[in-house]
């Protein structure tokens, strides 16, 4: 196999012992090559353009950067480069973070060596690659019914004028500031009231700025 074919490998991981494992595992494979290390996020992001690796094994649990974070920055900047998040823990929001993020693959750390290595290929290849417990944790959530988020049903006209009440104007002002008729904000007013399930105007503000309603 040419040096052009081999598949270049990164690791990421904040335990010494861990890296120190999967490098000599990867040294064990034929078509693949160790081109760097990194104990975090920040060292990972820094070292990706440098390296250029084709494929980042990458921890989700570490201090500073998550791995998530980390993963995200790394497609943004080097979107060639595929990401495989390797973690101990299979939560929901850690397995739906990191492909949100990117990461075209979720194993967990007591994979085998031969389902690793398969693994990094099929990430090469393009190919997501998700252990079991992972794909029962989103076949889960994908039969959990949403909660719908507060504000949800909010017009953008009445966003803007959610956001106007926020900065303390009545419906008088809000109504020239859209150029709209006093009816109309409070129509508006009215509505916003109804859909977010709140009597006054001051619980309206305060639910906004509480669910980031508005910026």
């Amino acid at each position: 196999m040419t040096e052009k074919e081999r598949i270049r490998v990164m690791l990421v991981d904040d335990h010494a012992v861990v890296r120190s494992g999967l490098a000599t595992f990867l040294m064990t494979c034929e078509d693949m090559d160790l081109v760097g290390e990194a104990a975090n996020g920040q060292q990972a992001l820094a070292k990706c353009p440098e390296v250029k690796p084709n494929v980042v094994l990458m921890d989700l649990v570490m201090p500073g950067m998550d791995g998530a974070t980390a993963t995200q920055k790394i497609r943004e900047l080097c979107p060639e480069i595929q990401v495989i998040a390797l973690t101990s823990f299979k939560e929901q929001d850690l397995v739906e973070g990191a492909l949100k993020a990117g990461a075209i693959g979720y194993l967990l750390k007591d994979i085998s060596a031969e389902e690793l290595a398969n693994a990094i290929r099929a990430a090469y290849a393009g190919k997501p690659a998700l252990a079991p417990e992972a794909a029962q944790v989103l076949i889960q959530a994908s039969m959990t019914p949403a909660v719908e988020k507060v504000g949800h049903d909010l017009t953008s006209r009445e966003l803007e004028v959610l956001a106007l009440m926020t900065e303390g104007l009545n419906n008088k002002q809000i109504a020239e500031r859209l150029v709209v008729s006093p009816s109309t904000a409070k129509s508006h007013v009215s509505s916003i009231l109804s859909k977010l399930g709140v009597t006054s105007r001051t619980e309206a503000v305060a639910l906004a700025l509480q669910n980031h309603l508005v910026k």
